[in-house]
């Protein structure tokens, strides 16, 4: 169950941040409102999520996935560039995950 609620607030963090984007300097009232309730939302699912799963695997997966996310939205989305740089960190990001999760991190 905490990983499913884990995912939950990893979408809704994904979900914020492009709402964030959307507001324009926090200009537009609606991307304005899904930003700050996404956040809210994802803070919560996070917080349930660390009854059940290690603090140190939680955010590392929250943080690697929403930003290796948010990197792809860039680029589908809002037309960003991907370099090579930017793909090696991504892999980094999650291989950092991977290897936190292997190496037993409870």
């Amino acid at each position: 169950m905490g990983y499913l609620t884990l995912a939950g607030a990893i979408a809704a963090e994904v979900a914020a941040t492009t709402a964030m984007k959307y507001a324009d300097g926090f200009s537009r009232l609606w991307p304005s409102l899904l930003t700050a309730v996404g956040y809210i939302v994802s803070f919560v699912l996070l917080a349930e999520t660390l009854k059940t799963v290690s603090i140190g695997t939680a955010y590392a997966i929250w943080s690697g996935v929403g930003t290796a996310a948010i990197a792809v939205l860039g680029l589908l989305l809002f037309g960003e560039g991907l370099s090579m740089v930017k793909v090696a960190g991504i892999v980094l990001i999650i291989g950092g995950v991977v290897v936190l999760n292997l190496g037993g991190a409870h």
